[in-house]
């Protein structure tokens, strides 16, 4: 029994290894990043890797499933902290690679106004609607919305009334289709979507810094690497900045 459970990782590990091989490089990505990446793998001068988008505890947990990245970009540095603790990171490969900011958004066509400080009255400008948020558990956009409001003494105003998402794109998503008055997320999603504007920005002092670090998965092959040494040099970092994003090197 032991021989055939032994046999049976060795085939799993060889599914995996061959998998990173034989296809493209399989990039997992922050929901958030996805229109600045997607002109950043573009411009790639090499083979074009696959990029996943999603919540970066989710990426988290299909990397300690064994999915077979070769890099990691998440949007804050606990979930990335999680998979070093856990040894599923390449030693040395971790950068952080970009910064942003958090805002608070409506609709175009909203005429609410709400000055972001201590004790603001978000409850009141909801109304009877409810707040688009990552979930403020896990994902790093909510983790940080939730920081920010606690800091402000607004949370406990709130926090029955969240519509949360899997992703700060879902959320994004919440507003932009009518379904929330109001989310918050980031400077770089209002960005990349004409059907929300920014009501306020939150204090950098809020909130934990936002970083996105970037490392490379164990078992990753050189090609990776290469990927990720793009991902901080002038070109790519310029694309990134056009969206809004801050560079931190």
């Amino acid at each position: 029994m032991v021989a055939r459970l032994a046999m049976l990782a060795c085939l799993l590990l060889l599914g995996v290894s061959s998998a990173r091989a034989s296809g493209p490089l399989l990039v997992f990505a922050a929901a958030s990043l996805r229109n600045a990446l997607d002109e950043v793998v573009q411009a790639y001068p090499g083979e074009r890797p696959v990029v996943s988008y999603a919540g970066s505890s989710t990426h988290a947990r299909h990397i300690e499933g064994g999915a077979p990245v070769g890099v990691f970009i998440a949007a804050d540095r606990d979930w990335m902290d999680y998979l070093h603790d856990r040894g599923f990171l390449i030693p040395g490969t971790r950068h952080d690679l970009l910064g942003n900011r958090l805002v608070l958004v409506a609709r175009p066509g909203s005429e609410l106004a709400l000055a972001i400080g201590p004790g603001m009255p978000l409850a009141q400008a909801l109304g009877d609607g409810r707040l688009a948020l990552a979930h403020p558990d896990h994902v790093p956009a909510g983790k940080y919305a939730r920081s920010a409001l606690e800091r402000l003494g607004v949370w406990q105003q709130v926090k029955q009334r969240i519509a949360s998402a899997g992703n700060v794109r879902a959320a994004l998503a919440l507003v932009a289709r009518g379904e929330a008055p109001l989310g918050i997320v980031y400077q770089t999603d209002v960005n990349a979507e004409p059907k929300v504007r920014v009501v306020g920005r939150f204090d950098a002092s809020l909130h934990p810094p936002i970083v996105y670090p970037m490392a490379l998965v164990r078992g990753a092959e050189r090609r990776a690497d290469a990927f990720a040494e793009f991902l901080r040099n002038e070109r790519a970092q310029r694309i990134f900045e056009n969206h809004g994003f801050a560079r931190l090197h």
